[in-house]
C-alpha cells in the first residue's frame, strides 16, 4: 500500500509536546515488545540504516503531527470509543516474514491480545496460535493466521486488520478496542538503546538473528542472559528450534515483554528517554502501524508501566485447549475445544468471576443460526421417532439438520460431538439440551459429513421443551 512520502514534523517540540511524545515512545516499547517475534511486511519498513537488515525501504509516514493523530493513516478498523476508565484490548499481529520475502500477501504470524483494566489495576496477555481452526466472518473456516490474508486479497473495507479483529473478536468472544503492528527493526534499536533485557530461558535453546551477522547463540534453561536487540528478536522468533512449537514461542515472547518491562522499571532510564525522546520518536513510530492516536498510547503506556507485577497474567491458548487435526486437503490445524478456550480466556479477561458469554451478541440462536452447521441427530433411547421430531423441531427454528437417525447403542445422557469449530452451534444446543461439558466430545475422525452430532439420551426424552 502507498504511504505518504512526506517526512515527520520537525518543528520544535515544548514541554507539553515532549511529555506526550515521551509516553508515545513509551507506548509503542509496550505494544513492540508485545509482538517482538512477529514478522514485518514490506511496507512498514522505514528508510532504515542503523541496522544492516533485509528489506525493501519506504519513506516515513507524518505521524504524530498533532495529538489527536493516528501513529499511522490506519487502512484498518476504525477502533472502538474507550473512556480510559474501562477495560481496553488491544489485538497485535505480525506478519509472515517468508511471505513477505515472497512478495506475497502475508498471513500473519502470530496474534496476542493484550488487556488492561484500569479499575482492578490488571493486565492480561493472551497468545493465539497461528494454526487455530477458525470460522472467518465471510469465508467459511480456515487457519486464523489466513483473516489478514483474506482482508487484503479481496480488498475488504479496513483491509486484513479489519478482518483479523472481526475474527478474533468472533473467537473469543470479547470486544477489541484497538490493533498494532510493528516494525520489528525499529524494536532491535529501542532494545539496544535500553541496554538489552535479562531473562532466564526456561528451555534450553539455539538462537541466531536472521540477518546472518552474529553466530548461534546457545542459551541454557534457567541460566541468567543478557540480550541485546537482534538476540532479543531472535528468542521470541524461534520456533522450530524447541519441542514446544509455536505454543513455546508465545510463552518466549511473553518473557519477552515482561523483560523489558522490568528493565524500564528497574533501572532508572527515563532521564535517558526523556533526553533523546524526539530522535527516538521519529525512529520508532515510523515503524507503528496502528489506528490509536498519541493521547491513548500515552494512555496506555501509562497504565502498562504501573500495574503491579503480579497482577500480570499470561497465557496461551495451547495444545490442552484443542486437538491437533488434519484437513482434507493436508493442512496442519489446531481445533479448539470451545469450552476449553473460554476458560483460558476468563483466566486473562476476568477481574473477579467470568466474563461476558463466549460470544459477542446475547442471541445465541441468531449466532448458531449464521454459522449454518450441519447437524446429525440420532436417537439413543427406546422412544420411537424421537430423532425426526426433534429435527424437525430444530428445523423450525432455523437451523440446519442433515441427518435422523439412531445411534449405535443407548445413551443416559444426551451427548455431542463435534467435528467442526461451530462455537456458537454448540453454546446453543449445549444450552438446550442442557449437556454439560463432561458430554461434549471431540473425535478426530468424522464418520460422515455432519459438523455437529447430537446423540438424544434419556434425560431429553423424559424431559424437553418440544411440543
Amino acid at each position: 500500500m502507498a504511504r505518504s512520502q512526506t517526512p515527520p514534523s520537525r518543528r520544535r517540540t515544548g514541554p507539553d509536546r515532549l511529555t506526550l511524545i515521551l509516553g508515545a515512545v513509551f507506548g509503542v516499547l509496550v505494544i513492540a515488545a508485545a509482538v517482538v517475534a512477529f514478522i514485518v511486511i514490506r511496507n512498514l519498513f522505514s528508510s532504515w540504516t542503523i541496522t544492516d537488515l533485509p528489506g525493501a525501504p519506504v519513506s516515513a509516514n507524518p505521524i504524530g503531527t498533532t495529538p489527536g493523530a493516528p501513529l499511522q493513516a490506519p487502512d484498518g478498523p476504525p477502533p472502538e470509543p474507550w473512556d480510559g476508565n474501562s477495560r481496553v484490548t488491544v489485538l497485535l499481529m505480525g506478519l509472515d516474514y517468508r511471505d513477505w520475502e515472497a512478495g506475497e500477501i502475508p498471513r500473519t504470524d502470530t496474534m496476542m491480545l493484550v488487556t488492561i483494566d484500569p479499575v482492578s489495576m490488571t493486565a492480561g496477555m493472551l497468545s493465539i496460535p497461528r494454526d487455530m481452526w477458525v470460522n472467518i466472518p465471510g469465508f467459511d473456516y480456515g487457519k486464523i493466521n489466513t483473516a489478514y490474508f483474506l482482508g487484503e486479497a479481496n480488498k475488504l473495507p479496513g483491509g486484513g486488520p479489519a478482518l483479523a479483529v472481526k475474527t478474533v473478536q468472533e473467537f473469543l468472544g470479547v470486544p477489541i478496542n484497538y490493533y498494532a503492528q510493528v516494525d520489528f527493526y525499529a524494536f532491535v534499536r529501542f532494545i539496544d538503546e535500553i541496554g538489552g533485557i535479562r531473562l532466564r530461558p526456561f528451555e534450553d535453546i539455539t538462537i541466531e538473528p536472521m540477518d546472518g551477522t552474529q553466530k548461534e547463540t546457545h542459551l541454557k534453561a534457567g541460566e541468567a542472559y543478557t540480550l541485546d536487540g537482534k538476540l532479543a528478536l531472535a528468542y521470541a522468533r524461534a520456533r522450530y528450534e524447541s519441542q514446544g512449537g509455536d505454543v513455546s514461542r508465545a510463552q518466549r515472547q511473553q518473557q519477552v515483554i515482561m523483560a523489558v518491562r522490568d528493565r524500564l522499571v528497574t533501572w532508572n532510564l527515563l532521564p535517558k528517554l526523556i533526553a533523546k525522546s524526539s530522535i527516538l520518536y521519529q525512529e520508532l513510530s515510523a515503524g507503528v502501524r496502528t489506528n490509536m492516536n498519541l493521547d491513548q498510547v500515552f494512555q496506555l503506556a501509562q497504565l502498562g508501566i504501573n500495574i503491579p507485577l503480579d497482577n500480570i497474567k499470561k497465557a496461551v491458548i495451547g495444545y490442552d485447549d484443542a486437538v491437533l487435526d488434519m484437513t482434507y486437503d493436508g493442512q496442519s490445524i489446531l481445533r479448539p475445544y470451545p469450552e476449553r478456550v473460554r476458560a483460558r480466556r476468563d483466566e486473562i479477561f476476568a477481574s473477579s468471576g467470568p466474563v461476558a458469554p463466549y460470544t459477542v451478541s446475547s442471541d445465541s440462536l441468531e449466532l448458531a443460526k449464521a454459522e449454518a452447521a450441519r447437524i446429525s441427530i440420532q436417537n439413543g433411547t427406546l422412544v420411537n421417532g424421537l430423532a425426526e421430531k426433534t429435527g424437525g423441531y430444530l428445523t423450525e427454528k432455523g437451523l440446519t439438520i442433515v441427518e435422523q437417525t439412531s445411534a449405535n447403542q443407548a445413551y443416559t445422557n444426551t451427548t455431542i460431538m463435534v467435528y467442526a469449530n461451530k462455537p456458537y452451534t454448540i453454546k446453543y444446543l449445549s444450552a438446550l439440551f442442557n449437556v454439560p461439558t463432561s458430554h461434549i466430545q471431540f473425535p478426530q475422525n468424522n464418520p460422515g459429513n455432519a459438523d455437529v452430532v447430537v446423540i438424544l439420551g434419556t434425560d431429553w426424552a423424559n424431559d424437553n421443551p418440544m411440543p
